[in-house]
């Protein structure tokens, strides 16, 4: 096994801790939110997809994604997010492209570095553990506001 076909399965095992909670959501779960704070199930589902789609072309090099982050352009939930085809169908969209954009990279590739406004420089194998805990975080917000979200 070389480097990018192991990096994909940490990657993709790492994700099923998103993935395994889509199973079970249903639309009217979306606007949930916990007590205190700000974004609903929606919202996150939604922000997991636009993240992974910025790190397919800003940190892998997915040169002909466009990408409309608008969770982290307007950084709030303002409620839109309740569509729950729609959401699905986005995150499976950004899954399949960050998939393919990993699948892309070559042994030297890892050692690269990149650099953003959101977290500096980092060579792309440490991108990829940036976007594996930022998924596994959010997932650990989707869940608890899933199971105790009002």
């Amino acid at each position: 096994m070389n480097t990018t076909e192991a990096y994909l399965q940490t990657w993709l095992e790492a994700r099923t801790r998103f993935s395994n909670l889509l199973k079970d959501v249903k639309e009217d779960q979306l606007i949930l939110k916990l007590s205190n704070t700000k974004n609903s199930a929606g919202f996150l589902i939604r922000h997991i997809g636009d993240v992974e789609l910025l790190f397919a072309k800003n940190v892998f090099g997915s040169s002909n994604l466009t990408v409309h982050a608008k969770t982290v352009i307007s950084q709030q939930d303002n409620g839109e997010w309740t569509n729950l085809n729609e959401l699905m169908d986005y995150q499976q969209f950004a899954f399949y492209n960050l998939k393919a954009s990993i699948e892309e990279q070559i042994e030297s590739d890892w050692a690269k570095f990149v650099v953003t406004k959101e977290f500096g420089t980092k060579t792309k194998a440490e991108a990829l553990g940036r976007i594996i805990s930022h998924t596994a975080y959010h997932a650990g917000q989707l869940a608890l506001t899933l199971k105790y979200g009002n």
